[in-house]
């Protein structure tokens, strides 16, 4: 009777053992939550496409925090949905905008609580593209140029802004061609070399993010955004974009969305020696939850498989909505 020569199942033969050789560890410290903050008061509004989370008013924030902070989640990730919008989103830019009257919130409360700015246009321009559009009709129909150069500016005043209120991280997710380099020396220039840019080096036009464009007020309002974000069938153009950012001064790269691009992160990590962030994004999280609700899945099964196989593709931040949940999980014994 012959036998295996090596024998893989004696490391997999209980908890003890499987713990002992695991070669990826997911652990809260990895995790940041993202927060959408609103105008108005006494608003705590779950968003229909995303159970669980909410819009939050900044005098119903606090709970939300106080649970975060608990959890020994060290990051947030804001987002801001104003009480106006314009062509220019200057309401994203205003010293007493939402995303800074948040900060400012946040950073009074918790010092030690990491506060991550997204810094984009969408959500406070009134056609809900990510910088300045040029508009014009045509066969009966409205269509619009984004323009890149000229929103660079903008979104220097909106880095600056959020580093004036206290933000930690700038997240510029605009995808401009030069939008790391224009920040960079926009914040250099007003006081905040020590600020680092967490870029979304290669962010892709995905279908994935439709819940967020609920829950963030950001649907395009003609068009869409394939102009500037990337073409989801292409992996040697990440490579070229996550280079310019390195380039021009990103500290910290990031691909979104995860799940369907787990080999962009894993390109991306071997490539480049910066720290990588994934983005867990809206869609991902709302075919989990939808999933859960009717039964169909485990959840916390599904989220820690699904966050961990993030980690082993190399990323070593993981944005997700599921970070108050999978930090509960991480501490149950």
């Amino acid at each position: 009777m012959s036998f295996p020569l090596v024998r893989h199942r004696r490391l997999r033969q209980s908890v003890g053992i499987r713990s002992m050789v695991r070669e990826t560890v997911l652990n809260v410290q990895d995790l940041v939550q993202p927060i959408f903050v609103t105008h108005g008061t006494n608003i705590k509004n779950e968003i229909s496409s995303m159970p669980g989370v909410y819009h939050f008013s900044l005098d119903t924030l606090k709970s939300e925090v106080d649970y975060i902070a608990s959890l020994g989640i060290p990051a947030v990730l804001l987002f801001g949905i104003p009480a106006t919008k314009d062509s220019i989103g200057s309401s994203g830019f205003a010293d007493d905008g939402i995303v800074q009257e948040a900060t400012r919130l946040i950073k009074s409360w918790y010092p030690e609580l990491l506060v991550i700015a997204d810094t984009c246009l969408c959500e406070f321009t009134d056609h809900g593209h990510c910088g300045m559009v040029h508009t014009f009709e045509h066969d009966g129909h409205i269509h619009g140029d984004v323009l890149n150069d000229e929103s660079l500016g903008l979104l220097v005043k909106t880095a600056v802004s959020q580093a004036k209120a206290g933000a930690d991280i700038i997240a510029p997710s605009n995808m401009m061609d030069g939008f790391v380099q224009a920040i960079r020396e926009g914040l250099d220039e007003a006081g905040f070399k020590n600020i680092p840019i967490m870029s979304y080096s290669v962010k892709y036009a995905s279908a994935f993010y439709g819940p967020f464009r609920e829950a963030a007020d950001s649907a395009p309002q003609f068009g869409d955004r394939k102009t500037y974000q990337m073409d989801p069938a292409n992996a040697r153009e990440a490579l070229r974009e996550a280079e310019s950012d390195v380039l021009e001064g990103a500290d910290m790269l990031m691909v979104k969305p995860a799940l369907a691009y787990l080999d962009i992160i894993r390109m991306i990590k071997d490539q480049f020696d910066l720290p990588l962030v994934a983005y867990n994004v809206s869609g991902e999280y709302s075919m989990v939850k939808a999933a859960a609700q009717q039964g169909w899945i485990n959840e916390k099964a599904i989220v820690q498989e699904m966050l961990t196989g993030m980690k082993r593709a190399g990323a070593d931040i993981i944005i997700t909505y599921f970070a108050k949940d999978m930090a509960g999980w991480l501490t149950e014994k």
